[in-house]
């Protein structure tokens, strides 16, 4: 017997003695692990901490603080359509590389290792605003890392369960996922973030000795969110195992070229698939959009300081676990299409409310000077978005097993992270153009409300059970 033949014998031998509720649960630590990246830094801590840091530099350069404010916004959205457009570009190509031998985890693992770096290195960047570039371009290592982490992540899912059972296995990931993000949230804000007064949120010193003028707890964010991927990612590791494809230890780049542009060609012949990739592209960049700028709308619209951000964060992410819970339930009985159809319906109105609103009046309605309304009515609006958008993605990801070949779903999922990353800039772009055109923020978030209508258009052409036909 050869080499080889042994080597995948090994392998099927050890995902044998590892029971499927350990592979389960060691899939969910991923979502588990990996939310922070999204809580801690895209919406509630990072992002609005480079929000309010290039803003105040901009101010220093003369701007007005409308005009400073939008800069900043502009900044961070360009920068998240360039880092969003490298991911999509790169999605369905390592999804055939990975089918090309049935290896999925040491894809995460090399993935994990960005992730790590990128997050770490968001301490550096200072409160001065003298590096932003700096601090972009660490967030995009880690960024990248994780997105493309999640392919591979994703394309494990039929494995897991027969299809009529993936809706709550992919739900209850979710939901899992937010609640860590829910705790990840809860130590930074009581232990690090610094408030106006150089205080946490129960009103301690920053914790480690950090210097609250340095704004170094609040730093402390990057390195947090890459220890805790490191350190709950060891039962994914420990419990998830690949069964190699028989004949193929190598990594084939011909073959996987090959193999992805029959896939490209295939959507031709395939119009559920093609509509629903479409689809998706659109709505989930819509929401990307509202979760990259939730928290920049908050600081630079509202004028919330990061612990009130937190704060509203904590709210949604709590929304997000019991709405995801419930999602997959809803999907296992109705379907995932009419909970998608359903979820963007709700944020659209979400959005229209968001972007009538402001410090002043709402709805076009004056309100009195120093009225707490609008911080009311947002807080309503972070529970929707994040129970909505939680379970937006949890039945996004049902629907595309629905649709991904059974022999081959890495790059099934890599087309699907291509089409949910390869317009990836193009919300960020409306967004900071939108806000450059109208020198405001507020008015900068409209765009999301046109892209969740495009993708509602183009789910007319989907087949709730799919079409691998």
């Amino acid at each position: 017997m050869s080499y080889r033949a042994k080597n995948g014998g090994g392998f099927r031998a050890m995902a044998k003695s590892i029971s499927m509720r350990k592979r389960i649960w060691g899939w969910y630590f991923f979502d588990w692990a990996s939310q922070p990246y999204h809580t801690l830094l895209v919406t509630f801590i990072f992002g609005p901490y480079f929000a309010t840091v290039a803003a105040h530099h901009f101010l220093g350069t003369g701007l007005s603080e409308q005009a400073a404010d939008a800069q900043a916004q502009s900044l961070w959205s360009f920068g998240l359509g360039l880092i969003g457009l490298f991911i999509g570009l790169g999605a369905p190509f390592l999804g055939a590389l990975a089918d090309s031998t049935g290896r999925r985890v040491p894809w995460v693992f090399g993935f994990s290792v960005l992730y790590v770096i990128g997050a770490f290195g968001l301490w550096y960047m200072l409160p001065d605003g003298s590096n932003l570039w700096f601090g972009l371009i660490f967030f995009g290592i880690g960024f990248i890392g994780a997105e493309w982490a999640l392919i591979f992540i994703n394309s494990q899912l039929p494995s897991l369960s027969a299809e009529d059972g993936t809706g709550k296995i992919s739900g209850s990931g979710f939901a899992f996922g937010y609640l860590g993000g829910v705790v990840s949230l809860a130590i930074m804000l009581l232990l690090f973030v610094e408030q106006g007064d150089g205080k946490t949120l129960i009103g301690l010193d920053p914790a480690f000795g950090f210097d609250a003028a340095a704004r170094e707890g609040t730093r402390f964010v990057g390195p947090f969110t890459a220890v805790w991927f490191a350190v709950f990612m060891i039962p994914y590791f420990l419990w998830v195992r690949d069964t190699p494809v028989p004949g193929q230890a190598r990594v084939r780049v011909s073959a996987a070229l090959a193999s992805l542009m029959r896939s490209l060609r295939g959507l031709g012949h395939n119009t559920s698939l093609a509509a629903y990739l479409g689809a998706s592209m659109f709505y989930r960049d819509a929401l990307n959009g509202l979760y990259s700028f939730g928290g920049v709308y908050a600081a630079l619209v509202l004028n919330w300081q990061i612990t009130q951000i937190g704060v509203f964060g904590v709210i949604g992410a709590i929304s997000a676990a019991v709405f995801s819970w419930l999602g997959g339930r809803f999907d296992s009985r109705f379907g995932p299409k009419p909970v998608i159809i359903t979820a963007i319906w709700l944020l659209i109105g979400v959005c229209i409310t968001v972007v009538s609103m402001s410090r002043e009046m709402i709805f076009g309605i004056p309100l009195a000077d120093g009225s707490r309304l609008p911080d009311l009515v947002f807080l309503l609006c972070g529970v929707f978005i994040g129970g909505l958008g939680g379970t937006l993605q949890a039945a996004s990801r049902t629907l595309m097993v629905r649709h991904s070949k059974p022999d081959a779903p890495t790059e099934s999922f890599g087309l699907y992270g291509l089409t949910g990353r390869a317009t990836a800039f193009l919300a960020p772009t409306l967004i900071g153009l939108a806000t450059a055109l109208s020198g405001s923020a507020r008015l900068g978030v409209s765009p999301v409300i046109a892209l969740f209508l495009i993708g509602l258009i183009l789910l007319r052409w989907v087949k709730p059970e799919g079409d691998r036909s």
